[in-house]
């Protein structure tokens, strides 16, 4: 196989355009400066240094720079004198703000050699102060630099363009370009916009361009497919597509299933996963019998009114470990009044936030927003035991608050109504997080005085409205909270947050002709309807401060047709899920189930049209499931999971089964199907085939359900979900074993929870830092030993690269030790690698700080008085 040399191009852009200069010239340092600097680049606002394993970037901030030229110069860039007086100081004194950040290479190696070329033919000379040692003289200057060799078969080249400063990476054969990674120090953030990276600093704003790759065969360059990618401070490039004729390792798995072991009448709503891989179950509990855990947050059950003839109830969290068989933690969450939990999410520490619904007087809130009555929208946030509140709001106005078109008990004929289409309809929200935790949250109100604040619609557009709010980590704090909504019912299911531009995206269901937002473009720009109003879906697009709304779309046919999942690709392009009973578009897709119910389409970031739209399901004429979590992965493939049948059909909601539902290698060791079961669906990348298709649940019964909310996928395309499951017993629901409860010990219904791992997302990597057998454990003292893991264990091969200079160590085992002997802080990086997936290989770090800080111990003692006691007294003087 013949191989060619890859480069990937990137651009800084620091300058002004009227401050770019012709070509920045690269000057040899022969001592007038630091040992560290090999050469230096200048322009207008700034400098640029060369170092041996990275550079540095020094900037002024440009307006000052500009005062200073004017100053000098005695009349301004532009304009006229006068104007140029008037910005001046009166002392003719200008203080000149800058700033410096670092690149370093992590992995790159110190004996990388320094090749400068296109010599300029002027010498510069350096007599800098009285100290002979920094004077320097005939010191070239170049047009460019190459530092050969900085990882295995990879140089770095550095230039300027057209005033632009610019720099190669050249990968030549056997070289990997996933070994580059530059760790930014120092930026006030890095952030990816357009595809472009931003780095900002107090004095300005660098941006990066977006990375060109190519390779050149035969003397013409052919373009390849390179992106930025950003993990915290460093960033690395995704270069090339895997090969789609290479083979996918297929193994569906159950991790676990199990229920909660209550006692008492206990419903299932919703799950997520935690940080370490455990599972939040969330649900309510209709009395005392529900296993609280010692030391938990609430061990009381509060009760509340009564609700279809079912008694009142308080919310239910459970922590299940990764595996399954410990409870972590159980608690009540509650009041006086009735509450139950519609989504959950948790953060890197573990911390759980819970969004939902309450009609208690007494919830236990911290931070209360709006007049507040009947049933008001909160959001609470457990510490990672569940011992404790680290926040807590409630939030409403008079009327109804989280509840879409009316509760689901009592019952009230027709049971599809509006925009309330399965059982648990009532109970739709979602809350997620952005990178500094952050809370957002999509709902419902019926009340004409809900809260808002900074609000792009101030005032209810009629009937019930969509909500969208922002609030701080703490929930002390609504930075935006606002209406969206136009002349008749609106509901906000779901929102996710564009990886690439950080807007924040909302969609769900409405019946309103005039939703508020820009509808030039779009792929769908007006409502559609055949003469009987029936829902439509809808996506919009909001800035992440809730300061604009960008644009909103209809999605949707004749039928009926609701938006119940949406999620990011890694590259900003939105992907929406959901149901229609009329006939949805199947476009660009290889794969479909013709005419199906549910959709997946996959939308331009700008909302201006499908990228690929495709439906799936049995054929029946109206919706097969229920859909609860929605993921598209690393892969940019998509998961679905849902529940049919059962009691949807018994209370006349007019849906499907699950009963012929397309199954590709299902899940083993699962009961025959009786048609109201869940079903879990994954399809490949592009709309290109059915990766996945399984149901789940017993054989028999009431069928299994959630009463609302919502579940969810993590990264690697694992499912955690939530199920009201073996309602009044009678069948076997399928439970794993060793779990923390195999049965069902209530006489009513269990919340059941199961974690499916379905092999789809590719490799993934996350290490982990153990010390003295101390899990996480990333600080200690010279000589420092330390166990590093990685906790995904889906690599075949791992690359650790210790960020001390030593030398990269390549395993075939996801385990490996490494010690430290000189005090400093080390970036840690770790590539895992399948050359059999979908990504082949992924990245991930972790950070140790080995120190000196060493113990002098020592004391001073005195005997108390009277003498015959045997008191004494001593006095820490350790250090």
């Amino acid at each position: 196989m013949r191989k060619f040399t890859v480069t990937i191009l990137s651009a800084i852009a620091f300058l002004l355009p009227s401050l770019v200069q012709a070509q920045m010239e690269f000057i040899e340092n022969k001592g007038q400066w630091h040992s560290n600097v090999q050469y230096k680049g200048s322009f207008p606002t700034g400098a640029f240094f060369l170092e041996q394993k990275g550079f540095t970037v020094a900037l002024h901030n440009a307006d000052d720079i500009k005062k200073v030229t004017e100053l000098s110069h005695g009349h301004p860039l532009s304009g006229t004198a006068k104007d140029a007086g008037a910005t001046s100081p009166s002392d003719g004194k200008v203080m000149v703000r800058s700033f410096a950040y670092k690149v370093r290479f992590l992995g790159a190696s110190a004996k990388a050699s320094d090749k400068p070329d296109k010599p300029f033919p002027t010498k510069n000379n350096y007599f800098i102060g009285k100290d002979p040692s920094k004077w320097a003289g005939d010191c070239s200057l170049y047009g460019a630099v190459t530092y050969q060799e900085i990882y295995p078969n990879i140089d770095i080249r550095y230039y300027s363009e057209a005033g632009v400063l610019k720099y190669d990476f050249i990968v030549r054969p056997g070289g990997n370009p996933d070994y580059i990674a530059m760790e930014y120090v120092g930026p006030t953030s890095i952030n990816l916009k357009e595809k472009e990276l931003i780095i900002s600093t107090p004095v300005g704003d660098v941006r990066e361009l977006y990375p060109y790759s190519y390779q050149s065969a035969t003397g013409k360059r052919e373009e390849i497919e390179c992106k930025y990618v950003v993990k915290g401070n460093v960033v690395s490039f995704k270069v090339g597509k895997y090969d789609p004729s290479a083979t996918l390792v297929i193994d569906p798995s159950i991790i676990f299933s199990s229920f909660t072991g209550s006692t008492s009448d206990n419903w299932g709503y919703t799950a997520t996963p935690g940080p370490d891989g455990s599972l939040f179950a969330g649900g309510i509990s209709f009395g005392t019998g529900y296993p609280v855990s010692p030391g938990a947050l609430d061990g009381t059950y509060g009760g509340g009114s009564s609700e279809g003839g079912f008694p009142g109830y308080d919310m239910a969290i459970f922590k299940f470990s990764a595996n399954g068989s410990t409870r972590l933690y159980a608690t009540y969450l509650g009041g006086n009044g009735n509450e139950q939990p519609h989504s959950m999410i948790a953060d890197a520490q573990g911390n759980l936030v819970i969004a939902g619904r309450s009609n208690s007087t007494d919830y236990p809130f911290i931070s209360g927003f709006g007049n507040r009555g009947q049933y008001d929208i909160v959001i609470t946030k457990l510490n990672p035991t569940g011992s404790a509140i680290v926040g807590s709001a409630k939030i409403g106005g008079s009327g109804d608050d989280g509840v879409n078109i009316r509760p689901k008990y009592p019952v009230v004929s027709p049971s599809a109504t509006s925009l309330r289409r399965n059982y648990g309809d009532d109970a739709r929200s979602e809350v997620i997080l952005d990178a500094s935790n952050n809370v957002y949250l999509a709902s419902a109100t019926q009340s004409n005085d809900f809260f808002t604040r900074n609000a792009v619609q101030a005032a209810s557009g009629g009937a019930q409205d969509g909500v969208i709010m922002k609030l701080s980590p703490d929930l002390t704090n609504v930075a935006f909270s606002t209406y969206f909504g136009g002349n008749a019912n609106d509901a906000c299911f779901v929102t996710s947050i564009n990886p690439i531009t950080g807007d924040l995206y909302v969609a769900g269901a409405t019946e309103s002709s005039n939703l508020p937002g820009n509808k030039t473009g779009v792929v769908g720009p007006v409502f559609n309807t055949s003469g009987t109003v029936v829902p439509d879906g809808f996506v919009t697009q909001l800035a992440n401060d809730g300061s604009a709304l960008i644009r909103t779309t209809y999605l949707g046919t004749i039928g009926i047709d609701l938006v119940y999942g949406l999620k990011f690709d890694k590259f900003g392009y939105p992907y929406v899920m959901g149901t229609t009973t009329g006939n949805w578009p199947v476009i660009n897709a290889t794969f479909q189930n013709p005419n199906t119910k549910q959709f997946i389409s996959k939308l331009q970031p700008d909302l201006s049209a499908f990228v690929y739209s495709t439906v799936f399901g049995s054929g029946t004429s109206v919706p097969n499931i229920s859909p609860i979590a929605f993921l598209v992965d690393r892969c940019e493939n998509v998961y679905v999971s849902g529940w049919g049948g059962g009691i949807n059909e018994s209370q006349g909601y007019g849906s499907g089964r699950t009963t012929g539902m397309p199954e590709v290698n299902p899940l083993a060791g699962v009961p025959p199907g009786d048609g109201s079961d869940f079903f879990f669906f994954v399809l490949e990348r592009n709309a290109n085939s059915q990766l996945f298709g399984s149901r789940f649940g017993q054989n028999g019964g009431l069928g299994d359900h959630v009463d609302g909310g919502t579940s969810r996928f993590d990264a690697n395309g694992v499912i955690y979900q939530a199920m009201c499951a073996n309602c009044g017993g009678g069948a076997v629901f399928p439970t794993t074993a060793g779990v923390w409860s195999s049965t069902n010990r209530s006489t009513a219904c269990n919340e059941a929870v199961v974690k499916i791992e379905m092999n789809f997302a590719g490799v993934g990597a996350a290490v982990r830092a153990s010390i003295n057998g101390v899990p996480n454990d990333t600080r200690g003292c010279i000589p420092l030993n330390v166990r590093f893991s990685d906790t995904l264990r889906k690599g075949k091969t791992f690359y650790w690269d210790f960020g001390d200079g030593s030398p990269q160590i390549v395993t075939t085992t996801a385990d490996t030790a490494h010690t430290y002997n000189l005090v400093g802080t080390y970036l840690v990086r770790l590539i895992a690698e399948d050359s059999s997936t979908c990504n082949i290989r992924d990245t991930a770090f972790v950070t140790i700080v080995a120190g000196n800080n060493r113990a002098n111990l020592g004391f001073n003692f005195a005997k108390l008085p009277p003498c015959q006691s045997l008191t004494m007294q001593y006095t820490n003087t350790s250090t």
